[in-house]
């Protein structure tokens, strides 16, 4: 039993990786093109957009303009709400 859910943990952990992967740091899903962006959104040296906070991102979180929102993972903004038409979520 515990076997199984090892190895099931790791599929979930190697699906998990191979999705976020597709990410283009475009920073759409963070705000970037909506006036009001996370405020954890930096652009590094190649203009690549990434999450400052990034492994602590889930949950409540601010806007630049101090604004509380709930930082949710990709998967499901894809379920509830719009997504940028250059996203590479959307292929």
């Amino acid at each position: 039993m515990e076997d199984d859910q090892s190895l099931y943990i790791d599929k979930q952990k190697k699906q998990s990786e191979q999705y976020e992967c597709k990410c283009l740091r475009c920073g759409a899903c963070c705000g970037a093109f909506e006036g009001d962006p996370c405020a954890n959104l930096a652009k590094d040296e190649q203009g690549k957009y990434f999450c400052r906070n990034y492994d602590s991102r889930i949950g409540l979180q601010k806007t630049v303009s101090g604004k509380a929102f709930h930082c949710v993972s990709i998967r499901d903004v894809l379920n509830f709400s719009y997504v940028y038409p250059g996203c590479a979520y959307n292929h």
